[in-house]
């Protein structure tokens, strides 16, 4: 399986970062198999990060490796879903051990939905609906070291 990273730099040695990040499923490494998705990723750090080049990194992974990791798995954006991500969006570290997360990523297009969920005017229901409309592409979140092991990387490419 190719999994893609976006940034303003090359990672082809991918690692944990420190400090607790605000992102969908927290701090870990992000990855998605969308190649688009992880294109506009890329625009948008070189963009807010003022520095670099929009660049796509790829990397091999073998799904059985996979396996070893201890998982969660969102198949769709639903209210377990909704509620894991509002907490890291809040900033608020759910207490697991997962290694990695994998489901759908609320992108660019989720924002205002969110933020209107965070917000109190939307509820659960409400912006779950708006939610399911949206075509959201996934995310595999490695969390660990051990995760991160599994990632080969293969080439990156300038977009």
């Amino acid at each position: 399986m190719i999994l893609f990273h976006g940034s303003n730099v090359a990672v082809k040695e991918p690692h944990l970062l420190k400090g607790q990040r605000n992102l969908d499923f927290g701090k870990g490494f992000y990855t998605t198999s969308d190649f688009e998705q992880a294109a506009a990723w890329a625009r948008r750090k070189t963009m807010l990060r003022g520095s670099g080049t929009p660049i796509v990194t790829y990397y091999n992974v073998n799904e059985n490796d996979l396996l070893q990791l201890k998982t969660l798995r969102f198949l769709k954006a639903d209210r377990a879903w909704l509620d894991y991500i509002t907490s890291y969006r809040k900033g608020f570290a759910l207490p697991d051990d997962y290694e990695l997360i994998i489901g759908p990523v609320a992108n660019d297009q989720t924002t205002q939905t969110l933020t209107l969920y965070l917000d109190g005017y939307l509820d659960a229901e409400g912006a779950l609906k708006r939610l399911l409309t949206q075509r959201l592409k996934d995310q595999y979140t490695f969390r660990t070291a051990a995760g991160i092991a599994l990632l080969r990387f293969c080439e990156e490419k300038n977009v």
